[in-house]
């Protein structure tokens, strides 16, 4: 069975969030239990694209309402990643070093819709050009979730109708929605699929790829669920398209998160926990000029709504004010405003609060290996990573239920808790899980049990892979 992943991101190639982590270890996995499994994305001006080695394996052109755009493929030659990369090299759209956003302004790209669809007809035209095509195609978010509709509705694709498309949503916020004058941009489909495009008056690519796919998937059964109650206005189309639908849980790269072999940590875990974690947890508290004493709450990720980032100063200030004897290390990029709330926040609560505006692996990585505590007061969590990764390295989460959190974090309160978890989205709620948290945190022994027994589950992607293994099979046999 051959299988091919489409997306904006890829980890190392390139990644913002969650969705690059995905699609950098799922096709891996794939590989190991007998899928042949590949990879087309975007090559944008970063660094690792440009320095790696490449075939060129086809070379077109595709039509965006009258502009002509040269595209090239090519083939990663190493096959470093565990799967074969394949890369559409667009100069008018992509040679440019951010995937989004302009890196200067930090705003998106004015011709995002341009950009997205140029690259879902390059990378149609070139598998029609294969002598052996994919037995799946399976895409990834809104960016390329007008794939489902091109193979099914434009004259052009034809011949690609009869392959299963997959769209896994990894975040439903983010839908790809544009003025209804848009669909020039688009190549030729039929007449009476225009009502395929339209959802409240607009084009929106994701509600598209929700209606055309063969198989709609998300990152979580409970983030499916979610969907169907709130999703920014898709909720009847899920609950129409609801035979569809499922959840298959997001595992983690278990050989790049090894808390033993991981060269981006200063100290690996040899068997001693409580020298393992204190030893990485000096390396941050150094660098971040914290107090190594106190109990360490870290939170990597964006700063943004979406993951509550907009509830922590306020949560950091009164848990400061309340004598909670914490200290706290952001990590991330996001709102320019957050961004600045948190720079004047490391100044004025010195030795208990420290920030690095910015996102390195290498630093996450660290802040994972020596910190207690994770923290995810997320609005909304399809399925996150960052909870699993830090269970992974013995630092135990505290997070909002919802979502993926919901599915892998069990309460403490709760058999076999994980950790600790709240559920209103609210400075009182979290407030409270930070400080039954620290309760533990002052029993050792108690302490020392929830590092050991969460450092033992097993989130990789084995589990999920399987999962997904048997979907595909579901669909061919179909």
């Amino acid at each position: 069975m051959k299988v091919l992943h489409i997306a904006a991101e890829c980890f190392p190639a390139a990644k913002v969030g969650g969705l690059g982590d995905v699609v950098g270890a799922l096709p891996k996995y794939l590989n190991r239990i007998g899928i042949a499994a590949g990879v087309v994305l975007p090559k944008y001006g970063n660094t690792w694209l440009w320095k790696q080695q490449y075939k060129v394996i086809h070379k077109g052109q595709v039509n965006i309402n009258g502009y002509k755009a040269n595209f090239i493929v090519e083939q990663e030659l190493t096959d470093q990643l565990g799967f074969t990369l394949f890369v559409i090299r667009m100069p008018d759209y992509f040679d440019r070093p951010g995937i989004y956003n302009d890196t200067q302004t930090g705003y998106g790209y004015a011709d995002s819709m341009d950009r997205w669809s140029a690259f879902q007809q390059a990378a149609l035209q070139w598998i029609l050009t294969l002598g052996e095509k994919p037995d799946i195609i399976h895409c990834h978010d809104h960016h390329t979730a007008l794939i489902p509709f091109m193979v099914k509705h434009c004259p052009a694709f034809d011949d690609l109708k009869y392959i299963p498309t997959i769209i896994t949503i990894h975040n439903g916020v983010y839908q790809g929605v544009y003025p209804w004058s848009n669909y020039v941009k688009l190549p030729m489909f039929y007449a009476e699929s225009r009502n395929l495009l339209d959802w409240n008056g607009l084009l929106n690519c994701l509600a598209t790829g929700i209606k055309c796919a063969w198989q709609v998937t998300t990152v979580s059964h409970s983030y499916m669920e979610e969907l169907a109650r709130s999703s920014n206005g898709l909720e009847p189309l899920i609950k129409a398209e609801w035979s569809k639908c499922r959840g298959i849980l997001n595992g983690i790269d278990s050989e790049t998160w090894d808390p033993q072999t991981d060269p981006r940590i200063s100290y690996h875990y040899q068997g001693n926990l409580i020298e393992y974690k204190l030893r990485n947890k000096k390396v941050i508290t150094d660098n971040f000029h914290l107090n190594p004493r106190l109990p360490l709450i870290s939170f990597i990720g964006r700063l943004v709504n979406e993951k509550g980032a907009d509830l922590l100063p306020e949560v950091i200030i009164q848990s400061i004010r309340r004598g909670f004897n914490a200290a706290f290390v952001i990590l991330g990029t996001g709102d320019k405003s957050l961004e600045q709330e948190f720079k004047s926040m490391a100044w004025k609560y010195q030795s208990v609060f420290n920030c690095a505006i910015a996102y390195d692996e290498t630093t996450a990585h660290q802040v994972y290996a020596g910190s207690d505590f994770i923290i995810m007061p997320s609005r909304v969590e399809p399925c996150g990573l960052n909870q699993m990764y830090a269970m992974r390295y013995g630092t135990i989460p505290i997070v909002r239920t919802v979502g993926g959190l919901k599915d892998t974090v069990w309460d403490y309160g709760d058999w076999e808790g994980r950790g600790f978890r709240f559920q209103q989205f609210n400075v009182e709620d979290c407030l409270h899980a930070i400080s039954r948290a620290l309760t533990v945190y002052y029993q050792p022994d108690e302490f020392r049990r929830l590092q050991n027994q969460d450092m033992q589950l097993d989130f990789s992607w084995i589990t999920a892979s399987e999962n997904y293994k048997n979907m595909y099979n579901s669909l061919i046999l179909n």
